[in-house]
């Protein structure tokens, strides 16, 4: 028997194979939930991206933005959240590896926050792309 064969063949059971398939789909969703809701309570970017994602969210309503510009918007709102979310799991991992300063661990958190940020920098561009016109439209008259 190859590696390849031990790998494929070995049936490994996970403490979340337990109940049925709908079961199953349950427990995903409540442990998805309580993720946001970590997120909400111990993350002080979310309340940041929440409150933004308001904002721009109103301003769109007000301005009446394209369909486009509404996917933009819903799409990197939702991958700032997501990728914030995934930053938060790097450094939890991290801090549960290792609390004492190591190289390493500073690059996974710094290149892992990079990553929200780079998101960030492109939700302003677009969104200066997407507003700009109309707030120089409010000011020019």
């Amino acid at each position: 028997m190859g590696l390849l064969d031990k790998i494929f063949k070995k049936e490994v059971k996970r403490n979340k194979d337990a109940g049925t398939m709908l079961e199953r789909y349950w427990k995903s969703f409540k442990h998805a939930l309580s993720g946001i809701w970590y997120g909400i309570r111990f993350e002080h970017n979310m309340i940041i991206i929440i409150i933004s994602t308001i904002i721009v969210t109103i301003l769109g309503i007000d301005f009446g933005i394209s369909k486009g510009d509404w996917l933009f918007i819903i799409f990197i709102c939702g991958a700032i959240a997501a990728c914030e979310m995934i930053n938060s799991s790097i450094e939890a991992m991290v801090d549960l590896i290792t609390t004492d300063y190591h190289e390493l661990a500073k690059i996974a958190k710094d290149t892992a926050s990079a990553a929200t940020l780079i998101l960030c920098i492109v939700a302003f561009i677009g969104g200066l792309i997407i507003f700009l016109p109309n707030f120089m439209m409010i000011l020019g008259g």
